[in-house]
């Protein structure tokens, strides 16, 4: 294959694609949230923190596009990705993922904390190796899979002074490892077709459409138990107003993914499910977030 030439405009933009950079940005908030939440403070090293796992999961994302880019060809959501578009060649986009994740892993180096650079290269090898393969053989991948997300809040947590040891943290990241599955589950079922064009196990081939959404709905409803705990182990400051709000939360999110038990039901719904527990995900950090540093 010839060798693809692009402009530094352009460049840029196929790294911003290529490292999935919108979904790490959440990544990277998750990061500072375990950082909030442990040291209770604003200051330099959240900002090297945030932008190492920023970089690192840009590089992950960047390997797993490399090694999936055959099968991102056949489905209409990930043709046009850099490398099955032709943007660049697959060399190159190994090449990419390298720099990301060695600026990432070098970010979080400065640090100089040994177990903040561990956690984010397991979380590195585990995407890739353990996740990106099962993926491949079964539709329930994702259960073992969303231990990745629940790492970057744990590297926050442990740069910011606390310990793996720490019950709070446990209680957080037990929370993003909830958030994960039904978040998902709900894509899978919103790409189906897609994902069986592909070649990927999917979800129907093991339940039927009433199964899959009351088992979705449980884990909608898991999420938002979940959260409860979060301030039940002491994380934040426990304001009544916070977990007030935190309960408020849960019980819209339930109240607006409750089409998914009806009995008469709209494929739409799984994708307004979808948008709605990535934004409960994000007014619960906001909260924790601003709760920790006493603005409420």
């Amino acid at each position: 294959m010839e060798p693809v030439k692009v402009n530094k405009i352009k460049l840029i933009k196929i790294i911003f694609e290529l490292g999935k950079f919108r979904i790490t940005m959440f990544v990277s908030f998750s990061t500072a949230l375990g950082y909030l939440l442990a040291g209770n403070t604003l200051d330099f090293k959240l900002l090297i923190i945030v932008l190492g796992v920023f970089l690192l999961a840009g590089g992950a994302s960047a390997f797993n596009e490399w090694r999936e880019y055959s099968r991102d060809a056949l489905m209409e959501r990930t043709k046009n990705r850099p490398i099955p578009s032709g943007a660049i060649t697959p060399r190159m986009g190994f090449n990419i993922a390298l720099l990301l994740t060695f600026a990432g892993l070098g970010f979080l180096a400065l640090i100089n904390d040994l177990l903040v650079v561990s956690l984010g290269s397991f979380a590195l090898i585990w995407y890739n190796t353990v996740y990106t393969s099962l993926k491949m053989k079964t539709a329930l991948a994702i259960i073992p899979g969303s231990v990745v997300g629940a790492v970057p809040p744990a590297i926050g947590w442990v740069a910011g002074g606390g310990y793996l040891s720490d019950p709070q943290l446990w209680a957080l990241v037990f929370f993003f490892y909830i958030w994960q599955i039904p978040h998902f589950w709900l894509l899978l079922m919103v790409l189906e077709k897609d994902y069986k064009m592909a070649g990927y196990p999917v979800l129907t081939d093991l339940f039927n459409s009433n199964q899959l959404r009351r088992i979705t709905f449980v884990w909608i409803a898991s999420l938002a138990v979940s959260c409860l705990l979060i301030p039940f182990f002491g994380s934040g400051s426990n304001s009544i107003i916070t977990n007030i709000l935190l309960l408020a939360a849960g019980i819209l999110l339930l109240w607006r993914t409750r089409k998914l038990m009806a009995l008469y039901f709209q494929e739409k719904s799984f994708k307004i499910a979808f948008i709605d527990i990535n934004y409960y995900v994000l007014i619960v950090s906001i909260l924790l977030s601003i709760d920790k540093l006493q603005l409420i």
